[in-house]
Protein backbone atom coordinates (compact mmCIF):
# COMPACT_ATOMS: atom_id res chain seq x y z
CA UNK A 1 0.00 0.00 0.00
CA UNK A 2 1.36 3.62 -0.52
CA UNK A 3 1.63 6.44 1.41
CA UNK A 4 -0.62 9.23 1.05
CA UNK A 5 -0.29 12.52 2.50
CA UNK A 6 -3.25 13.66 4.40
CA UNK A 7 -3.69 17.56 3.44
CA UNK A 8 -4.91 19.98 6.16
CA UNK A 9 -8.51 20.82 5.50
CA UNK A 10 -9.64 24.07 6.33
CA UNK A 11 -13.63 25.29 5.92
CA UNK A 12 -14.22 27.61 3.41
CA UNK A 13 -10.76 27.42 1.81
CA UNK A 14 -10.13 25.73 -1.39
CA UNK A 15 -8.28 22.36 -1.54
CA UNK A 16 -4.83 22.77 -3.59
CA UNK A 17 -5.21 22.38 -7.26
CA UNK A 18 -2.55 19.93 -7.21
CA UNK A 19 -4.49 17.76 -5.26
CA UNK A 20 -7.64 18.24 -7.27
CA UNK A 21 -5.22 17.55 -10.64
CA UNK A 22 -4.14 14.58 -8.77
CA UNK A 23 -7.52 13.36 -8.19
CA UNK A 24 -8.53 13.67 -11.88
CA UNK A 25 -5.53 11.63 -12.99
CA UNK A 26 -6.56 8.60 -11.39
CA UNK A 27 -9.90 8.79 -13.16
CA UNK A 28 -10.04 6.34 -16.29
CA UNK A 29 -12.46 7.60 -18.84
CA UNK A 30 -13.06 6.65 -22.68
CA UNK A 31 -12.39 8.93 -25.42
CA UNK A 32 -15.06 10.84 -27.13
CA UNK A 33 -15.96 13.17 -30.15
CA UNK A 34 -19.21 15.40 -29.77
CA UNK A 35 -20.29 16.69 -33.11
CA UNK A 36 -23.45 18.76 -34.00
CA UNK A 37 -24.30 20.11 -37.34
CA UNK A 38 -23.91 23.79 -38.15
CA UNK A 39 -26.29 24.54 -40.94
CA UNK A 40 -24.65 22.61 -43.93
CA UNK A 41 -21.10 22.43 -41.82
CA UNK A 42 -20.48 19.05 -39.39
CA UNK A 43 -18.49 20.30 -36.11
CA UNK A 44 -17.15 18.54 -33.67
CA UNK A 45 -14.28 18.12 -30.78
CA UNK A 46 -12.40 16.01 -28.74
CA UNK A 47 -14.40 15.23 -25.01
CA UNK A 48 -13.54 13.92 -21.93
CA UNK A 49 -16.13 14.56 -19.88
CA UNK A 50 -19.26 12.57 -21.02
CA UNK A 51 -21.57 10.30 -18.45
CA UNK A 52 -24.49 8.32 -18.46
CA UNK A 53 -26.81 9.54 -16.60
CA UNK A 54 -29.85 7.12 -16.61
CA UNK A 55 -30.69 4.03 -18.69
CA UNK A 56 -34.38 4.25 -18.65
CA UNK A 57 -35.33 6.76 -19.93
CA UNK A 58 -31.43 6.77 -22.12
CA UNK A 59 -30.38 10.44 -20.24
CA UNK A 60 -25.95 11.01 -21.23
CA UNK A 61 -24.14 14.37 -20.84
CA UNK A 62 -21.42 16.36 -21.82
CA UNK A 63 -19.55 19.08 -20.67
CA UNK A 64 -17.70 21.51 -23.18
CA UNK A 65 -15.77 25.01 -22.54
CA UNK A 66 -17.74 27.66 -23.97
CA UNK A 67 -14.74 28.60 -25.35
CA UNK A 68 -14.88 26.08 -28.14
CA UNK A 69 -15.13 27.28 -31.98
CA UNK A 70 -17.59 24.20 -31.54
CA UNK A 71 -19.27 25.26 -28.62
CA UNK A 72 -22.21 27.95 -29.99
CA UNK A 73 -23.12 25.13 -33.09
CA UNK A 74 -24.03 22.96 -30.14
CA UNK A 75 -25.48 25.42 -27.99
CA UNK A 76 -27.80 26.51 -30.72
CA UNK A 77 -28.24 22.96 -31.52
CA UNK A 78 -31.16 20.02 -31.38
CA UNK A 79 -29.01 17.07 -31.10
CA UNK A 80 -25.20 16.28 -31.05
CA UNK A 81 -23.47 12.85 -31.08
CA UNK A 82 -21.28 10.84 -29.01
CA UNK A 83 -18.75 8.92 -31.02
CA UNK A 84 -16.26 6.66 -28.65
CA UNK A 85 -13.38 6.50 -29.96
CA UNK A 86 -11.73 3.01 -30.77
CA UNK A 87 -8.01 2.11 -30.18
CA UNK A 88 -7.25 2.22 -34.18
CA UNK A 89 -8.15 6.26 -34.62
CA UNK A 90 -5.74 7.83 -32.71
CA UNK A 91 -5.54 9.81 -35.70
CA UNK A 92 -9.38 10.65 -35.74
CA UNK A 93 -8.18 11.90 -31.81
CA UNK A 94 -5.80 14.21 -33.12
CA UNK A 95 -8.01 15.75 -35.57
CA UNK A 96 -10.56 16.76 -33.30
CA UNK A 97 -7.95 17.68 -30.35
CA UNK A 98 -6.62 20.29 -33.16
CA UNK A 99 -7.43 24.05 -34.10
CA UNK A 100 -8.31 22.34 -37.89
CA UNK A 101 -11.37 24.41 -39.19
CA UNK A 102 -13.13 21.84 -41.03
CA UNK A 103 -12.02 18.37 -39.23
CA UNK A 104 -14.77 16.11 -41.09
CA UNK A 105 -13.37 16.93 -44.26
CA UNK A 106 -10.37 14.58 -42.47
CA UNK A 107 -12.66 11.71 -41.51
CA UNK A 108 -15.25 9.42 -43.00
CA UNK A 109 -18.68 10.13 -41.17
CA UNK A 110 -22.40 9.57 -41.55
CA UNK A 111 -25.13 11.70 -40.54
CA UNK A 112 -27.08 10.09 -37.57
CA UNK A 113 -30.95 10.02 -38.30
CA UNK A 114 -31.28 13.55 -37.05
CA UNK A 115 -28.20 14.61 -38.59
CA UNK A 116 -25.73 14.64 -36.29
CA UNK A 117 -21.85 13.27 -37.50
CA UNK A 118 -21.40 9.99 -36.66
CA UNK A 119 -17.80 8.67 -37.13
CA UNK A 120 -17.12 5.78 -39.19
CA UNK A 121 -15.08 2.81 -37.35
CA UNK A 122 -15.90 4.12 -33.47
CA UNK A 123 -16.66 1.90 -31.00
CA UNK A 124 -19.89 3.36 -30.28
CA UNK A 125 -22.22 5.69 -31.47
CA UNK A 126 -24.94 7.78 -30.12
CA UNK A 127 -27.37 10.71 -31.27
CA UNK A 128 -29.28 12.36 -28.80
CA UNK A 129 -31.89 14.92 -28.28
CA UNK A 130 -30.75 18.21 -26.12
CA UNK A 131 -33.12 18.40 -23.35
CA UNK A 132 -31.30 21.09 -21.29
CA UNK A 133 -28.12 23.60 -21.00
CA UNK A 134 -26.40 24.45 -17.86
CA UNK A 135 -23.87 27.20 -17.51
CA UNK A 136 -21.14 26.21 -14.95
CA UNK A 137 -18.29 28.73 -14.82
CA UNK A 138 -16.39 28.26 -18.29
CA UNK A 139 -18.28 24.98 -19.44
CA UNK A 140 -21.81 24.25 -20.63
CA UNK A 141 -23.13 21.01 -19.54
CA UNK A 142 -25.67 19.13 -21.85
CA UNK A 143 -28.15 16.89 -20.99
CA UNK A 144 -29.59 14.84 -23.71
CA UNK A 145 -32.62 12.06 -24.44
CA UNK A 146 -30.66 8.97 -26.48
CA UNK A 147 -31.90 8.66 -30.02
CA UNK A 148 -29.88 6.38 -31.22
CA UNK A 149 -27.03 4.26 -30.49
CA UNK A 150 -24.79 1.59 -31.89
CA UNK A 151 -21.81 -0.37 -30.95
CA UNK A 152 -19.35 -1.97 -32.78
CA UNK A 153 -17.23 -5.43 -32.42
CA UNK A 154 -14.21 -3.03 -31.51
CA UNK A 155 -12.23 -2.09 -28.47
CA UNK A 156 -12.34 1.61 -27.26
CA UNK A 157 -9.37 3.80 -26.61
CA UNK A 158 -8.81 4.94 -23.00
CA UNK A 159 -7.44 8.03 -21.28
CA UNK A 160 -5.31 7.92 -18.39
CA UNK A 161 -3.10 10.78 -16.74
CA UNK A 162 -2.89 12.52 -19.92
CA UNK A 163 -1.71 9.02 -22.06
CA UNK A 164 -4.33 6.84 -24.12
CA UNK A 165 -4.70 3.71 -23.95
CA UNK A 166 -5.77 0.48 -25.58
CA UNK A 167 -9.70 -0.48 -24.06
CA UNK A 168 -9.00 -3.83 -25.46
CA UNK A 169 -6.21 -5.11 -23.15
CA UNK A 170 -7.59 -4.31 -19.93
CA UNK A 171 -7.11 -7.01 -17.42
CA UNK A 172 -10.35 -8.16 -15.17
CA UNK A 173 -9.74 -8.18 -11.67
Amino acid sequence: MSETTDPIVVPGVEPDPALVRGFNKQFVSGVTVVSTMDGEQARGLAVSAYCSISYDPPIIMVCVQRSSSTWPALFSSTHLGVNVLSNAQQDVLGVFASKEPDKFSKVAWTPGPHGSPLIDGSAATLEAEIRERFQVKTHTIFIGRVRHATVNDVAPMVYKAAKFYDGGRLVEL
